[in-house]
């Protein structure tokens, strides 16, 4: 898991919800929540991200990585 799927993933399982919780609440494509969730899209969109952030509620700093 990369960076963000981690910190999406703590999320999720802080506030027992699912990453299919997610794709329901997010109006982002299955595709998408499972290339983030797995790693295999390298360059999430803002928009994307911001909708993430929005369903659970969180900051979009939530996902910002040190650098």
């Amino acid at each position: 898991m990369s960076l963000k799927s981690n910190k999406i993933d703590e999320i999720l399982k802080k506030k027992q919800l699912t990453w299919y919780w997610l794709f329901q609440h997010t109006n982002v494509g299955k595709t998408t929540i499972y290339e983030i969730r797995n790693s295999t899209n390298k360059h999430v969109e803002f928009e994307t991200m911001e909708k993430i952030a929005d369903a659970l509620d969180v900051s979009l700093d939530e996902f910002r990585t040190k650098k």
